[in-house]
């Protein structure tokens, strides 16, 4: 499957189902990401009910502490 990631095309493996496997996959603290599937901003417990589909475009954004 082919996923545009924050802006770049990415082959994925086929165990990634979900947003959830893809945050786990990519190995980014789930505490820390913002998540845009297909345009729509998604809480956390949305995560595992969004599936991944060929061309589906997500944007994950990590929020990190500092001055």
């Amino acid at each position: 499957m082919r996923i545009a990631l924050n802006g770049e095309t990415r082959d994925l493996a086929g165990a990634v189902a979900d947003i959830a496997q893809l945050i786990e996959t990519l190995g980014v603290p789930r505490e820390t990401a913002l998540v845009e599937h297909n345009g729509l901003a998604l809480r956390r417990d949305e995560w595992t009910s969004h599936t991944l589909a060929d061309g589906d475009r997500v944007e994950i954004i990590r929020i990190v502490a500092g001055g």
